[in-house]
């Protein structure tokens, strides 16, 4: 007589049940765990001061009613001329400023030491005691990441709309296309922007997941991590690369302007989710196969 015939229970979904608490368990620990070190704390603190900095900076450039729009505009154009009109424009604006740099090293970081520096502390065999699994743990800290993304990106979102509500006046936004919308839109527009770029960070957090699959130091993982951010990014901008550069993750970060058109403008926007998505399922997949297969020493 079978276990379920004497019992009558049935293991199968007692098991399936008992595992996905495992998981949701492991995951929380991990978030916590993350979120509570110091390094995240202090990664966090420099991307809230990008968007406090930048607009004490326009405050004091425009404190003569010189206007901003002199500057033209650095990492958003057509953004940072309008903060001085209206504040919410600080949330765009620090969001192209924290883009190319800020975000994805920060981003590189947490994935670069999310295997390798378990490894390198001696903790990584103790969080492969079953039932955890090697697949599950590394779902865990890639989903870990991609948690540590979107509150990177609402961060800077949020510190700069109350630098920009302290700073500047609010109201109806001109887009760049030159209509008008209404505050409330804007303000949905803004929180649309910041989704985007969190997801545009996820290409950066397969990558780095990967490359913390192939060492035990969390450092070396890091700084090849970041290395390699600041050598796409450098290629992205040579004109003779034109024929590779649609393929590389940082190509169409700054896609999101195309959001403050009127009508908006889309093809770039599924183009920068689409790459994202393609170097997710490449590097997620090339760090499954190597976590996986790899000789635990650590």
């Amino acid at each position: 007589m079978s276990q379920a015939e004497t019992t009558g229970i049935d293991p199968l979904p007692l098991a399936r049940r008992t595992s996905r608490l495992w998981t949701f368990g492991l995951l929380r620990s991990e978030l916590v765990t993350t979120f509570r070190r110091w390094r995240t704390l202090a990664l966090l603190a420099v991307l809230a001061g990008v968007p406090i900095l930048v607009g004490i900076a326009v405050k004091l450039e425009t404190g003569d009613d010189s206007g901003a729009g002199g500057r033209g505009g650095g990492g958003g154009p057509a953004f940072i001329s309008q903060i001085t009109n209206n504040g919410l424009f600080l949330v765009f604006t620090a969001l192209a400023a924290t883009l190319p740099f800020f975000l994805p090293m920060a981003i590189g970081v947490i994935a670069g030491d999310a295997i390798a520096g378990e490894a390198g502390s001696g903790t990584l065999r103790y969080l492969l005691v079953a039932p955890a699994g090697r697949t599950r743990l590394l779902l865990v800290k890639y989903a870990t990441t991609i948690a540590f993304c979107l509150v990177a990106t609402l961060v800077v979102a949020v510190f700069a709309f109350a630098v920009g509500a302290l700073l500047f006046p609010l109201g109806d936004l001109t887009t760049i296309s030159g209509t008008r919308i209404s505050f409330a839109e804007g303000l949905g527009r803004a929180l649309l922007i910041a989704l985007v770029v969190a997801a545009s960070l996820i290409g950066v957090a397969a990558l780095g997941l990967f490359i913390s699959t192939l060492t035990n130091s969390g450092i070396a993982a890091m700084a090849t991590t970041v290395g390699l951010l600041i050598t796409v990014q450098i290629l992205d901008q040579i004109p003779q690369l034109h024929a590779l550069q649609p393929y590389f993750f940082s190509h169409y970060w700054l896609s999101f302007a195309d959001l403050m058109r009127d009508p908006v403008y889309w093809d770039d926007l599924i183009r920068n989710l689409g790459v994202q998505a393609l170097y997710a399922a490449v590097f997620g997949s090339a760090a499954w196969a190597r976590f996986t297969t790899k000789d635990i020493t650590a």
